[in-house]
């Protein structure tokens, strides 16, 4: 009898800690305290982006999000190792971002480290779960400056079924002229 009152309070107990502790991640509570910088970016107002998520890094050391949002608004402006920089920072803090696999594979691909770019490709599509279709391309042309031709044509159809038409006109050029796919 003691045993089954034990029980009973036992699943009471961590029925109520369920519903009392807060599931939120750190990363969603930082994407919904920087919802104004992520704005910006999103309207692709970078400068003033970049300044919002310079402040944000500046107060909060510790945000992955901060360091992968600033370092977005530095790959846009054309300054990959300074983007490389925070998304090696961010990685550190936080590493489920997918987000920023893919851009710091682009700023490894912008200083032509094809084979580093492609390993963060990589983990950019498993994070994914292979339904983001940019990052399946940026594989993909990671692999072609690798000369890994066929995995290279696999990946782009697997964005085109995703609806990226970028590597629809890959598809086209060579070395994949000859690929025929509707």
């Amino acid at each position: 009898m003691e045993v089954a009152l034990i029980g009973i309070c036992f699943i009471l107990y961590l029925t109520i800690r369920y519903f009392v502790i807060d599931h939120d991640t750190q990363a969603d509570k930082d994407r919904i305290r920087f919802a104004q910088g992520i704005r910006l970016v999103d309207l692709h107002q970078y400068d003033d982006a970049f300044s919002y998520f310079d402040e944000a890094v500046k107060a909060h050391p510790k945000s992955a999000i901060a360091f992968a949002y600033r370092a977005k608004c530095h790959l846009r402006n054309q300054n990959a190792y300074s983007a490389l920089f925070d998304l090696t920072s961010a990685l550190s803090l936080d590493n489920t971002i997918a987000d920023a696999y893919l851009d710091k594979g682009i700023a490894l691909f912008q200083l032509n480290l094809y084979g580093e770019a492609f390993k963060e490709f990589d983990k950019a599509v498993w994070y994914f779960r292979g339904q983001q279709p940019d990052a399946m391309r940026w594989r993909a042309l990671s692999r072609m400056k690798l000369e890994q031709y066929s995995q290279a044509q696999k990946d782009l159809i697997r964005a085109i079924e995703l609806g990226d038409e970028n590597s629809a006109y890959l598809l086209k050029q060579p070395p994949f002229s000859d690929v025929i796919y509707s």
